[in-house]
């Protein structure tokens, strides 16, 4: 049994215009600096409060409190319009489809969105019974940490020797390499290939049509 576990935005999903102006409206509502859409890209997938007091460069509570509520008002009142901007990547669902069809295989989320929004988004897009185990920051730390992948792999029985995390940025790989598990780093995401190899990826795709090919060197 193989557990393969996902990062969703940059990974699965193209959502990096949609934050990186939610980020900056966030921002501004509160009378701060706006960041830029490169600083933004940086944070996507921590948790919100690790992300915002990162961007925000504070431990002031308070502050980082009010920058996460303003930007989770910002994004319910997007859900509606934005829907389009949520695209799953090219070949995403393919890859999804092909895995999902596997005997030895069972899929997760691992990933800086809440519950929620996570139900939402793999609902939209006709993949909710895909996933066995879905894991956030409403009941584990924030990646980098390994909880996410302890949790998934408590939940389905799984070894780090069986499990795979599939991720864009640094703290993807980060977890995966902390937790004892094989990582697959993916090119087409929101941190520099150079980055996520010099952290500790097991091995890079540059597009879903390797994907299948990748877990099958990691596991022989």
């Amino acid at each position: 049994m193989i557990l393969v576990v996902f990062d969703m935005d940059g990974t699965l999903l193209d959502t990096q215009d949609l934050i990186t102006e939610h980020m900056a409206a966030t921002f501004r509502s509160m009378g701060l600096t706006e960041p830029t859409p490169a600083q933004s890209r940086r944070v996507i997938g921590l948790s919100l409060p690790v992300a915002m007091a990162r961007l925000a460069a504070t431990d002031d509570s308070v502050l980082i409190h009010g920058l996460v509520e303003a930007y989770r008002a910002h994004y319910r009142a997007s859900v509606l319009t934005d829907q389009g901007r949520e695209a799953l990547f090219p070949g995403a669902l393919e890859a999804l489809q092909r895995l999902n069809q596997r005997a030895d295989v069972l899929l997760g989320i691992a990933t800086g969105k809440g519950i929620n929004g996570v139900h939402r988004l793999l609902a939209l897009h006709g993949v909710s019974n895909f996933f066995t185990t879905l894991q956030t920051p409403d009941h584990n730390p924030s990646k980098p940490h390994p909880g996410m992948l302890e949790t998934a792999m408590r939940e389905t029985g799984a070894s780090p020797d069986e499990t795979i995390m599939i991720g864009d940025t640094t703290f993807d790989i980060e977890m995966g390499v902390a937790a004892g598990c094989k990582t697959i780093g993916v090119t087409w995401g929101y941190h520099e290939p150079r980055e996520l190899i010099a952290v500790g990826a097991s091995t890079m795709i540059d597009r879903f049509e390797q994907l299948d090919g990748a877990i099958r060197q990691l596991v022989e």
